[in-house]
């Protein structure tokens, strides 16, 4: 059974650092690519950062930029976010995703583009 979850969240000061874990069963992460996003209530969830099965292509929002970043370790089937200066903009439940042979496009990325999800893990950033 294919199941990524996820761990790491809670709650952080403003400008402080978390990161996130995303645990895969069921597949192997090497083969997929593999991205965060977040959503916030009433709003659309929204991709954070893309690494490709490759590791070729990558796609980071540019909220993301300088201070988030994507990675994998394949020998333990996980991935991770590590998030630093985090702001309270920053909250929000943070989801990981997979999609075997993906690839991620520089101009942005979407849900349509995965099929594999984690429950989320709520980010909470207080000032």
């Amino acid at each position: 059974q294919v199941q990524l979850v996820e761990s790491g969240g809670g709650s952080v000061e403003f400008g402080g650092s978390l990161r996130l874990s995303c645990a895969a069963s069921g597949f192997s992460l090497d083969q997929h690519a593999t991205a965060w996003f977040r959503q916030t209530p009433g709003r659309e969830r929204e991709a954070v950062l893309c690494l490709s099965s490759s590791g070729a292509s990558s796609y980071t929002a540019p909220f993301a930029k300088g201070r988030f970043t994507i990675s994998r370790d394949n020998a333990k089937n996980m991935m991770y976010l590590q998030m630093n200066n985090l702001d309270a903009a920053d909250s929000a439940v943070y989801y990981c995703a997979a999609e075997y042979l993906g690839g991620c496009r520089r101009r942005g990325i979407g849900e349509s583009d995965f099929e594999d999800w984690g429950q989320g893990t709520q980010v909470t950033v207080s000032s």
